[in-house]
């Protein structure tokens, strides 16, 4: 098997690298600087699953017109916002490429894939794996969970190719099934992401040192985490899903839908307070880390949709509203 991921920095490079490790070929399609690190001195992961060294089966690569060969499984994995140019790049790889999928946040994230490639050869995928690219040729696995992965076909089922890819993932020890309906579990994901990163890019902006459990640790902002939550499951249940805490046990969302709100912040407190221990890595959702380091946040891509369908379905949304022009404001005045 022949993976070709584009837009490998964190998250790219760990999955890369552990599909590496076990056995499977992977081409990282990456910055100079990575590439060459990658290249020369083979991709270092560390943190919730080890240390791990990886050379063998893994190439790197800084252009699609580098990669060799017949492309098994094309992951797009660059940022949303780039996802166009890197496309148009990718394109005279369409030929030699058998399936491709996305990985990134967001809804509807699969068109401009099938725009590439045909609809016929793009299957739908999801994850919460976290991780970050701290120099190159190093990156740090700092958030996973079980089954970290999903793969589907977009109109529904499985099938060989998504059986074949959740099964590969699971040897590399990425936990991951292919499932009946996808869409179900991309929305799923927009909840949960879209109501961790309005939380924390609206809540914790004011004080650099805070992270992801200390907001939760506070009873005050716990609430709130659990009303935007509550909001974005208003709309979720609209569309006719139920929670499944498909990324569980980093994923909440069927106890905060099941318990009453005071129940529900005393969990997610809990949580914040279990997590909130003395020297450990600061953990930040990827908007917070935007806001506070003044880059261009993804807050179209993950909240709008969610926006734009409570307003189509006429679910009140007023905190969810808040909090994303909070982050406008701050983003529209970023140096």
């Amino acid at each position: 098997m022949h993976i070709c991921i584009h837009g490998a920095g964190g998250l790219g490079s760990v999955l890369g690298g552990y599909l590496a490790e076990s056995g499977v070929d992977v081409t990282l399609i990456a910055r100079p600087a990575h590439a060459e690190a990658v290249n020369a001195r083979g991709l270092r992961i560390f943190g919730s699953r080890g240390e791990h060294e990886v050379r063998d089966h893994l190439r790197a690569c800084t252009h699609p017109d580098e990669v060799e060969g017949d492309i098994d499984y094309y992951i797009l994995l660059t940022k949303v916002k780039d996802a166009a140019a890197a496309l148009a790049d990718a394109r005279p790889l369409a030929p030699r490429v058998r399936c491709a999928l996305t990985l990134q946040n967001g809804l509807d994230k699969e068109a401009a894939l099938i725009a590439c490639f045909g609809r016929d050869k793009v299957i739908g995928g999801s994850t919460i794996e976290g991780a970050t690219l701290v120099e190159p040729g190093v990156a740090h696995n700092h958030v996973t969970v079980p089954v970290t992965a999903y793969f589907g076909e977009l109109d529904g089922g499985t099938s060989a190719r998504t059986e074949v890819l959740a099964q590969a993932f699971d040897v590399a020890g990425l936990g991951a099934r292919a499932v009946e309906d996808i869409t179900h579990v991309l929305w799923e994901k927009a909840v949960q992401v879209g109501g961790a990163s309005l939380w924390s890019a609206s809540t914790l902006i004011g004080r650099p040192a805070l992270d992801y459990w200390d907001g939760l640790a506070y009873e005050h902002s716990a609430r709130h985490y659990v009303t935007i939550a509550r909001e974005l499951l208003a709309v979720y249940h609209a569309l006719g899903y139920a929670p499944e805490n498909f990324f569980a046990p980093l994923s909440k969302l069927k106890e905060i839908d099941g318990m009453t709100p005071d129940e529900a912040a005393e969990v997610m407190q809990k949580v914040g307070r279990e997590r909130q221990t003395p020297g450990r890595d600061p953990v930040r959702t990827s908007m917070h880390g935007d806001v506070l380091g003044g880059r261009e946040t993804e807050l179209e891509i993950i909240v709008k949709p969610i926006l734009d369908a409570a307003a189509r379905l006429g679910v009140a949304v007023p905190t969810v509203l808040g909090a994303y022009r909070v982050i406008k404001t701050v983003e529209h005045y970023r140096d």
